[in-house]
């Protein structure tokens, strides 16, 4: 008998390889995603503005960093207890002084537009289609940095909003980067803070929407990221404790597909040495100075020695050689 519905993904038409770039860019799954691609010695820029949950704020940055347009970015300045911030970043920009800040942006969107210009894949993750708009001025902010409720309102994008941003956004990108594939999820993170039920009607949006972006756009691929935990795993005991993130055995099952459907032969076989690798660095010796647990780790120096030819595993080396006894 089964007892639950499996999803299965067909392969990507094209698949990334280890070395070329993966750019991941969202809600906080791009985050989880993006730090697995760092551990496995992809070559990953992740969530370089922090996170960033609706899908417009998301896209505002990636044209500003493709086509390096920074007009207007003092308008999104805030100061708050003598530090300043910005709307469409996450709070781990700030800086004593607003210029200094101003500086810290540029050169964050200088450096991620090249990084996407060369990157062979972007990872998009819309996390929820709620947005707040400055009342001032009715600009939408990625972020509200703790001002009063009272200085924002609250609303809900619409399916065309949705669409019209990320179309203007992937002519963008075509433009800018031709040769860029772009990978859209909705996250599986449940926004409590909207309630149970509009959550629902967020999610729904925000999946309506990346369905008809992916019909529209050859460079799009859809990952299923949101169906593999609701609808696939579909049991609370893959939550985590506040009910709300995936637990950690759902991130590695949903990690286990991306792959699947994502690596290249090279990379795929990269993965299982570097699991074997990973294996032995977390060993630990019953006896240290033991001549076997020496030889053990002699031969670990050399496996990580050949594979220094094709990724950064200095600080692994330095971990074995600090063990090996002269």
């Amino acid at each position: 008998m089964q007892f639950r519905t499996e999803i299965h993904i067909p392969p990507a038409p094209i698949r990334f390889s280890r070395t070329k770039g993966i750019f991941t860019i969202g809600s906080c799954f791009a985050e989880v995603i993006g730090r697995k691609l760092r551990l496995v010695k992809a070559n990953a820029q992740v969530n370089p503005f922090g996170t960033i949950f609706n899908p417009l704020s998301a896209h505002k940055l990636i044209r500003a960093a493709v086509t390096g347009d920074t007009a207007g970015l003092a308008d999104g300045l805030v100061e708050r207890q003598g530090l300043w911030f910005h709307h469409d970043f996450h709070s781990s920009y700030r800086h004593a002084e607003p210029e200094g800040l101003l500086q810290m942006l540029r050169e964050a969107l200088q450096e991620a537009g090249h990084f996407l210009k060369q990157a062979q894949a972007l990872l998009l993750t819309w996390g929820t289609a709620y947005v707040y708009e400055r009342n001032d001025n009715g600009t939408l902010v990625a972020n509200c940095h703790k001002v009063p409720q009272r200085s924002f309102s609250r609303r809900l994008l619409t399916l065309e909003e949705i669409t019209q941003d990320a179309r203007q956004t992937l002519q963008l990108l075509q433009e800018h980067c031709p040769t860029l594939q772009v990978i859209l999820t909705v996250s599986p993170v449940r926004h409590v803070k909207d309630t149970l039920v509009l959550n629902n009607v967020s999610k729904s949006i925000l999946r309506l929407a990346a369905h008809l972006a992916q019909e529209q756009h050859p460079m799009i691929s859809y990952f299923p990221a949101y169906e593999l935990l609701l609808d696939d795993l579909r049991d609370y005991r893959f939550y985590g404790a506040d009910l709300i993130h995936p637990s950690e055995m759902a991130e590695t099952y949903i990690w286990e597909k991306f792959i699947d459907v994502y690596a290249d032969q090279a990379f795929s076989h990269f993965l299982e040495r570097w699991a074997e690798v990973q294996r032995d660095l977390t060993h630990r010796a019953f006896n240290p100075d033991s001549s076997a647990h020496q030889q053990f780790l002699q031969q670990l120096l050399q496996k990580l020695q050949a594979m220094a030819l094709e990724a950064n595993v200095h600080e692994e080396i330095a971990t074995v050689q600090r063990q090996l006894r002269t």
